[in-house]
């Protein structure tokens, strides 16, 4: 079988050895249903521009649906490399492009041959793959809603429970559980406003743009982005044909995603310890020992960190290969398409898992309970209780380290010192300062916007509570394109 990209300049068959180095096949079927969409759209602009008939173009158009079905028969069949006798896939024709245009020749013979008219292969890819990106950018965005939603329901379900917070994996400040989840609802928005940023550039419609150059072909590119919903068309064909910008952002967003997905994973891995004792996590989503009969282990937390960095890698492999590229298409370019592959399935992956985690898990609130009063979370309460008495900060911050170190010799908490420890060491204080001291005191003192005091956390359940109400529902399990 001859490829349709081996003109009559080649006297020679191309070696079997350069046909098993340089196929795609075996990766880029998966943008079959995106090369038949946009195939049809050519199809319709050149039947406008009156180089198919109106009968040529339901010919067309009605054999490329029938060959999207085919090859979606043929995947399903989950062979290596999709194909058998549904839809034989073979290394010779290279790629997904040339298989459905070679099934489109064998069927209707010269109009078939004119589908290509005005179009390469280096505007189809891209084109073909940035409808792919746009559907996988949709699809984990839909996914980011329903983990959104798992922690702000999260909030109703411990509603007024304290958690200690670390910084330096250090207790620190005491904060309310909500205010916590509402934490990661707010990362996970960043993620989504820079995936919907990055959509936008994904959104540009290459096809046309041919080679590099453009075409002397009289085609209507304008058209053809409205047929595929693209917002535009890329204004310079050189850019166009050698542009992988909107791979890299992707990738780089994802990996964005993966990292937060990482820090919670780690965060609730410790949490699950016997040492940390704070959470329990859904069994059916633990495993065991081979060993030791009485492990939970949180294997998925354990992965869904260590796959960041694979994540991480793939990144890394992009940058590497357009690094130094000339303008405008290389055949290196071929190889963006696994790793960005791999990066959407894995982080798809990571959240379709995440979000029946947090909605199943449950806080150890006794344990908890148990140990807030350690670490002396109420602190830097007391130091700003002395602030607003008119004590200079660093003179408070002093003063409060001095009764701290004096807690800890004894074992007690602040809340536990006398009066007389305090006024050993400020003789203005009074009885009044034991209103600011111990974990729930501390709470009900914050006041400024965005942190864990008790009215403004409420409020900022409210605002995620109705913000995600109005998100459009979706099956986030189809995510991957």
């Amino acid at each position: 079988m001859t490829s349709p990209s081996r003109s009559g300049v080649f006297s020679k068959a191309t070696d079997r050895r350069v046909d098993a180095f340089t196929e795609s096949i075996s990766f880029d079927h998966r943008l079959y249903s995106h090369d038949i969409r946009a195939s049809i759209a050519h199809a319709r602009m050149l039947t406008e521009q009156g180089f198919y008939s109106a009968d040529e173009f339901e010919q067309v158009e009605a054999a490329l649906q029938e060959i999207g079905a085919r090859i979606e028969r043929a995947i399903s069949s989950h062979d290596p490399l999709p194909g058998g006798d549904e839809f034989p896939m073979g290394i010779e024709l290279e790629d997904i492009h040339m298989h459905i245009e070679r099934a489109l020749i064998d069927r209707l013979g010269d109009a078939g041959a004119k589908l290509h008219t005005g179009r390469s292969r280096n505007d189809q890819v891209a084109t073909d793959f940035r409808l792919w990106v746009r559907d996988a950018i949709d699809g984990i965005d839909a996914q980011l809603v329903t983990l959104q939603r798992a922690f702000a329901e999260r909030c109703d379900t411990d509603a007024g429970v304290v958690l200690p917070a670390y910084t330096h994996l250090q207790r620190a400040q005491p904060v309310l559980a909500a205010h916590y989840y509402l934490a990661y609802c707010e990362k996970l928005q960043r993620d989504r406003e820079r995936l919907a940023d990055c959509r936008r550039r994904v959104n540009r419609c290459t096809l046309g743009c041919a080679a590099l150059a453009g075409t002397t072909i009289a085609i209507d590119r304008d058209m053809v982005a409205r047929e595929l919903e693209f917002d535009g068309v890329v204004r310079n064909s050189i850019d166009a044909s050698s542009d992988r910008d909107f791979v890299l952002e992707t990738a780089f967003v994802l990996t964005l995603i993966a990292e937060h997905l990482s820090t919670w994973a780690e965060e609730w891995i410790l949490w699950a310890t016997t040492e940390f004792n704070f959470i329990r996590l859904p069994g059916e989503f633990c495993t065991g020992s081979s060993i030791m009969p009485q492990k939970i282990n949180p294997d998925v937390l354990e992965l869904t960190r260590g796959k960041t960095a694979r994540v991480i890698g793939n990144l890394q492999t992009l940058l590497t290969l357009v690094k130094g590229l000339p303008l405008a298409y290389n055949r290196d370019l071929q190889e963006d398409k696994p790793a960005l592959f791999d990066t959407v399935d894995t982080v798809s992956a990571c959240l379709q898992l995440a979000a029946p985690i947090v909605s199943g898990s449950e806080l150890n609130r006794t344990s908890i309970a148990a140990r807030l009063d350690r670490g002396h979370l109420d602190a830097t309460t007391l130091m700003e209780y002395l602030i607003k008495r008119g004590k200079p900060q660093r003179h408070a911050h002093h003063l409060v380290g001095s009764l701290v170190g004096l807690a800890m010799d004894r074992g007690v908490r602040l809340a536990d010192l006398e009066l007389s420890d305090y006024q050993e060491l400020d003789e203005t204080i009074t009885e009044e300062v034991f209103e600011c001291l111990g974990v729930e005191k501390a709470i009900a003192a914050f006041t400024s916007y965005g942190s864990t005091a008790p009215r403004e956390v409420e409020r900022q359940v409210t605002h995620w509570r109705e913000r995600l109400a109005n998100e459009p529902t979706s099956n986030a399990d189809e995510a991957t394109p």
